[in-house]
Formats: C-alpha cells, sequence, structure tokens
C-alpha cells in the first residue's frame, strides 16, 4: 500500500475533496446538458481548485508560498458557493440542495481559515526573525 500524502491527513483537504465529489455528482445530476461548458464547467473547476491548492501548497517549503496557495483555495470556495447561488436562481437547484451544498462549502471553509490563519501567523513570525536578526 502506497504511503499516504501528507495533505490527506488534513481534514481541510479531505472536506474540499468530497465538496468536489459532490457538486460533480450534482451538475452530472441536476444540471441541463446545455451549460456543460458553462455555470457546470466553472462550478466544477472552481470546486477542483480547492483541494487541489491545498495539495500544491502542501508541496512547497515556504510559508509563505503555502499562503498563497490557501488563499487561491478560500477565493475557489467563495467562487464555488457563488455558482451555487447562481445555480440556485437558474432554478437547477432545488432550496433543500442548495442549502446542503452551502453547508459543506461551509464546513470547508472553517478548517482553511484556521489553516490559512496559522499559515499568517508562521509568515509573520519568520518576518519578525529576520528583522530583528538584521537590528
Amino acid at each position: 500500500m502506497p504511503k499516504q500524502a501528507k495533505y490527506e491527513s488534513l481534514v481541510v483537504w479531505q472536506r474540499a475533496d468530497d465538496l468536489f465529489v459532490r457538486l460533480h455528482q450534482i451538475t452530472r445530476q441536476r444540471f441541463p446538458a446545455d451549460e456543460r461548458y458553462e455555470l457546470t464547467s466553472q462550478l466544477r473547476r472552481a470546486a477542483l481548485s480547492v483541494p487541489a491548492n491545498i495539495v500544491e501548497g502542501s508541496a512547497v517549503r515556504h510559508h509563505r508560498e503555502r499562503l498563497q496557495f490557501l488563499r487561491t483555495a478560500w477565493a475557489s470556495l467563495n467562487e464555488a458557493r457563488y455558482y451555487l447561488h447562481v445555480a440556485r436562481r437558474l432554478g437547477y437547484l432545488p432550496e433543500d440542495v442548495y442549502a446542503e451544498l452551502v453547508r459543506e462549502v461551509r464546513k470547508t471553509a472553517a478548517p482553511l481559515s484556521g489553516l490559512i490563519r496559522s499559515v499568517r501567523a508562521e509568515v509573520l513570525r519568520e518576518r519578525s526573525e529576520r528583522s530583528v536578526g538584521r537590528a
């Protein structure tokens, strides 16, 4: 059995990965075919970007680079949430399904926000250590 990648143990990655799979299934089941290259594609790309950027961030050495990837994941998560709003307004998602998906987005956002805060604190700590070293 292959060794588990570092990011696979992150709750935020697990939730983002689950969210992508769920949104992919929903778009297959509920979105019309004529949306395939528009809203469907945009929602899937935004949702896929969240776990992908978490993976990329976990592969870099420097906290500042990691923070940039996590901020991109955050932006993509918010973009996906907006596309869900649009899908509801266009009648592709009933209110109960929309509410369930927004809950899943929030469940992903909470640990992502915490991870961003933690990495940002590391960036600030490193920055202050460098400035003390120069003094």
